[in-house]
């Protein structure tokens, strides 16, 4: 079991950048691989990206690969989703998801945080 809480959500201006964090609890954080997606309203969830458990690799879907850069910091239990160059199409709440194997599908992933929202402007 690990808990995930997000962070860093807000407005920000098309062109713009942000950085989301993603807090996870107990001892065991680099035991998971840990993926990012997004949903925005009336929408499916969509995968974003992920990173492998000592951050070596890392994959990001096609959309955003050449924006955004997913890291993480095991001392401090986070991962990291940064976010340039961003468009109002990238507006949605993004989740953190972790469990031990990675993968590109919802399903595949038993832990979730709560999400953080982030709107861009035009």
């Amino acid at each position: 079991q690990v808990q995930l809480v997000e962070s860093g959500g807000g407005l920000v201006q098309a062109g713009g950048s942000l950085r989301l964090s993603c807090a996870a609890s107990g001892r065991t954080f680099s035991t998971y691989v840990m993926g990012w997606f997004r949903q925005a309203p009336g929408k499916e969830r969509e995968f974003v990206g992920t990173i492998s458990k000592v951050g070596e690799s890392s994959y990001l879907t096609d959309s955003v690969k050449d924006r955004f850069t997913i890291s993480r910091d095991n001392a401090k239990n986070t991962v990291y989703l940064h976010m340039i160059g961003l468009k109002t199409e990238d507006s949605a709440t993004y989740y953190c998801a972790a469990n031990g194997r990675g993968g590109s599908r919802p399903s595949e992933y038993p832990y979730w945080g709560q999400g953080t929202q982030v709107t861009v402007s035009s």
